[in-house]
């Protein structure tokens, strides 16, 4: 029994990004619809990030959301993964606190995506509007449930407050 208790966990598979993302056209609004719910966005309503190519040639991003009726905001640096076709990218919070996001899923006119990171361990259901029809939210978590992911660990997003 205490060997069950103190055994290590099995290291999750790593999921499978898409080929490649247009930068250009990955750039913009996106709407969290629903996640694992990270503990810094509990308590969250209208969470949200934006995406902004800079000159310099990465991602200007700025993660947001409301909390107790006040916007809560973070912003960061967004670069890509050498051979990853952009689908892999390094998060840069504060200078200090670096992150992984993998686009894993992604509609083919990019009205949605499914993001993750190498350890599955975090998933993002994203949209380009504050609302997802449920025909297209079902077809994306059966998506990602054939894939591997706990689906039944998404949290919807309340969009409305």
């Amino acid at each position: 029994m205490l060997r069950k208790l103190f055994r290590k966990k099995a290291a999750a598979k790593e999921p499978s990004t898409v080929s490649s993302v247009d930068v250009v056209r990955y750039c913009g609004t996106w709407y969290e619809i629903a996640s694992y719910e990270p503990k810094e966005e509990r308590g969250c309503i209208k969470t949200k990030a934006e995406y902004t190519l800079n000159k310099a040639g990465y991602v200007d991003v700025r993660n947001s959301c409301q909390r107790k009726g006040r916007e809560k905001s973070v912003r960061a640096k967004a670069y890509s993964v050498p051979d990853s076709g952009n689908a892999k990218l390094k998060v840069q919070f504060f200078r200090l606190f670096k992150g992984d996001y993998w686009i894993v899923d992604l509609a083919d006119d990019y009205s949605w995506a499914a993001v993750s990171t190498p350890t599955s361990r975090s998933l993002w259901v994203l949209s380009r509007t504050p609302y997802l029809g449920d025909a297209v939210y079902d077809e994306i978590v059966q998506r990602l449930k054939s894939r591997g992911f706990d689906t039944e660990r998404l949290v919807k997003t309340d969009q409305r407050g």
